[in-house]
């Protein structure tokens, strides 16, 4: 005979028996049955509470497939960059950002997209030793925002990551030059250095390029153009450590800074400093 606690654990299990069936007998609407706003809301849910930005992404995919003429499928483009940058999918979100520039480039949104694609290269350069083909990709997106949105409220921050991405390559640059520099491959060293001055020189490593500089003219014996560097990072960078480390560096040899010879270095000086350019 079965116990009445028998009979209520046997009745419980039935019910689950049932219930379990009858949720195996649902299935999942097709997508064609939901509206595009219902997909895109959605969409917005997978964003906000799953881990996984891409799943949202490949919903609002589904926004722009099924309903490719509505607002929600202009919408949901702009919705999968984003969601896709912040799934670090760098090259599906460049392509979603350049797609809605194509389509939208009048849109009030189309500045975020363009923030967007900068984002995708900007957001990749981490270590100076790695290849700076992203770092030049990221300038020139970046140089697009600033210059097609001025006004826009992503113009400020481009200009910042323009400047920071600018002193990257500058870093690059110096970090070949020591390179060289500690392999006594002065020549080589020379010409890394001249960049950063030439092409980098509002970056924060233009001091010490031309401390560098000192060091390796002054190792070939070519005193003159160790003095003209020398007066070019006393002109602009006189309080530094670098200045009174170059200084130091010039009067051991007896020499002091002094713009002279006809080298590139003199015509740095002319025109930075005596602002004569012809």
């Amino acid at each position: 005979m079965v116990g009445y606690g028998s009979r209520a654990q046997l009745v419980s299990a039935l019910v689950a028996v049932m219930v379990l069936a009858s949720c195996g007998g649902n299935t999942e609407p097709p997508l064609e049955s939901y509206t595009a706003e219902e997909l895109f809301k959605q969409a917005e849910f997978e964003l906000e509470t799953s881990r996984r930005a891409d799943d949202a992404a490949r919903k609002f995919a589904d926004v722009e497939r099924l309903y490719p003429y509505s607002e929600f499928a202009k919408r949901a483009l702009i919705m999968q960059a984003f969601a896709y940058h912040r799934d670090k999918d760098y090259e599906a979100a460049r392509s979603a950002a350049q797609r809605y520039i194509d389509f939208y480039p009048a849109d009030e949104d189309a500045a975020y997209a363009q923030y967007l694609l900068a984002l995708s290269y900007y957001d990749q350069i981490d270590l100076v030793g790695r290849d700076q083909g992203l770092t030049f990709q990221a300038l020139q997106a970046l140089r697009t925002v600033i210059e097609r949105y001025p006004d826009s409220e992503y113009a400020r921050s481009s200009i910042l990551k323009f400047d920071l991405a600018f002193n990257h390559l500058a870093a690059k640059e110096m970090e070949i030059g020591r390179y060289y520099l500690r392999r006594d491959n002065f020549t080589a060293a020379i010409n890394r250095f001249r960049v950063v001055v030439e092409d980098f020189q509002t970056t924060t490593h233009t001091a010490e390029a031309l401390y560098r500089l000192i060091e390796a003219y002054l190792s070939l014996g070519l005193n003159q153009e160790a003095q003209t560097a020398g007066a070019i990072l006393g002109y602009n960078f006189q309080s530094t450590d670098w200045y009174e480390d170059g200084y130091n560096l010039l009067q051991g040899r007896g020499l002091e800074p002094d713009a002279i010879g006809t080298g590139w270095l003199a015509t740095v000086y002319r025109q930075m400093i005596q602002g004569q350019w012809l």
